[in-house]
């Protein structure tokens, strides 16, 4: 039987000619959890019985969502994790390495794995062809303590891109006006499945920002082919030899078909305080806009930081914007730093924070006042999610963000470039 790309990756995994309903039992190969769900689910286990873990190369503990610690209750949750991963001889990322999102596809995901993490955003690994999916710390405990789960084989959408981007227009836009279309709960337990001349053509930066999303429509995963594109990017990271070509069935059957015309998209921005609140950024001029956040596991990899520098470089925030840089990972701070974009970036008044998640979350690092406004590159903007019920996050493109830093309201990108 033709297959999408959720079925033949978990047909696989279980052994069984999986199809769209089916519940299956899956073989995990990368288990992971994050340093605000990753105690919770240490202590699950332990209290499981479960024993060895199943693979502990395979198991993995990000300090990355408040790192470094803001207070002592963090900081006594990192010890947690980095007892256990001492205990267990699993891997321990620490403070400073990166957000689990970006990490996971430098290092570990490969197309046709099964990656299930303890964070929503895990579906970032579909970049790859990776069936990545968050799931509770339960779960992602029987995971790694028995190497497989249960899941059911999602239902899939098509996405079908075609068509170059305008200047100033990218991956974000895509994501956001796809939401905007089908709304937050458009896609929910559903595959979403990128296709199309444009998505062939997208790097694999573009890829990830977009997968990262698909949880914000409710999908269960959002998955890219396994291309020539993704082998140069696994070269890159000297991972060539986990490449391999992953494609859905040409005759697969899809629930639904979405064409998507990327010619005709423009810079695009979620308002609050959901993500399908979408509005052109060119009508939303005259937004005011306190604070400025360029990065997260959303938008800030190498791409993200160049194009934001090519647009900030010999300008300066306004007086009234605060600009904070949080790059994805330190191998993206340090070949920022080679290329010159931190030097750039701090010249033009940015606030680089260490290789983590940053205010995203609300835990540290940017908090909002009342009443303020940001714009940032990240992927949630829900009444509170900056730390603060009395504020507003705008959610837009490294190139929106960087022009509305310089202008101090949200800016059409294609104005300053």
């Amino acid at each position: 039987m033709p297959k999408t790309l959720a079925e033949k990756i978990l047909s696989e995994k279980s052994g069984t000619d999986a199809k769209a309903g089916d519940i299956v039992i899956a073989k995990v190969d990368l288990a992971f959890v994050q340093d605000t769900t990753g105690p919770l689910t240490v202590r699950l286990y332990q209290s499981s019985g479960m024993g060895r873990l199943a693979d502990a190369d395979r198991t993995v503990l990000f300090i990355d969502h408040a790192a470094p610690s803001p207070n002592a209750n963090l900081s006594n949750d990192h010890i947690t994790l980095r007892d256990f991963s001492r205990q267990s001889g699993c891997i321990l990322s620490e403070a400073g390495d990166g957000v689990c999102h970006q990490i996971v596809q430098e290092a570990y995901a490969r197309p046709g794995d099964v990656v299930v993490g303890a964070d929503s955003h895990t579906v970032t690994a579909g970049g790859l062809g990776a069936f990545g999916t968050g799931m509770g710390s339960s779960d992602v405990a029987v995971a790694m303590g028995l190497g497989k789960n249960w899941l059911r084989v999602p239902e899939s959408f098509k996405v079908e891109v075609n068509g170059d981007f305008q200047k100033g227009v990218g991956a974000k836009d895509l994501i956001l006006h796809l939401i905007g279309l089908i709304g937050a709960d458009g896609a929910t337990y559903k595959s979403l499945e990128f296709h199309g001349d444009t998505v062939k053509k997208m790097s694999m930066s573009g890829r990830f920002t977009i997968a990262n999303m698909a949880v914000e429509a409710g999908a269960k995963v959002g998955l890219f082919a396994s291309d020539e594109t993704t082998r140069r990017f696994l070269e890159s990271q000297g991972r060539g030899k986990d490449y391999k070509p992953l494609a859905a069935d040409p005759s697969a059957v899809y629930e639904k078909t979405i064409a998507i015309d990327a010619g005709k998209l423009e810079p695009t921005v979620s308002k609050p305080h959901t993500v399908d609140n979408t509005a052109l950024a060119k009508d939303l001029k005259g937004v005011k806009i306190q604070q400025v956040v360029i990065g997260t596991c959303t938008n800030g990899r190498l791409e993200d930081l160049a194009l934001a520098t090519s647009i900030l470089k010999g300008k300066r925030p306004a007086k009234t914007v605060r600009l904070i840089i949080a790059p994805a990972s330190r191998s993206v701070l340090l070949a920022a730093i080679q290329q010159g974009y931190i030097k750039t970036l701090v010249e033009s008044g940015a606030i680089i924070l260490p290789p983590g998640c940053g205010p995203c979350l609300g835990l540290h690092q940017g908090a909002l006042g009342d009443g303020e406004s940001c714009l940032s590159t990240a992927n949630r903007n829900f009444e509170g999610r900056m730390g603060n019920p009395k504020s507003f996050i705008y959610l837009a493109s490294p190139a929106t963000a960087a022009a509305t830093a310089i202008k101090g309201f949200i800016t059409d990108p294609r104005e300053v470039l």
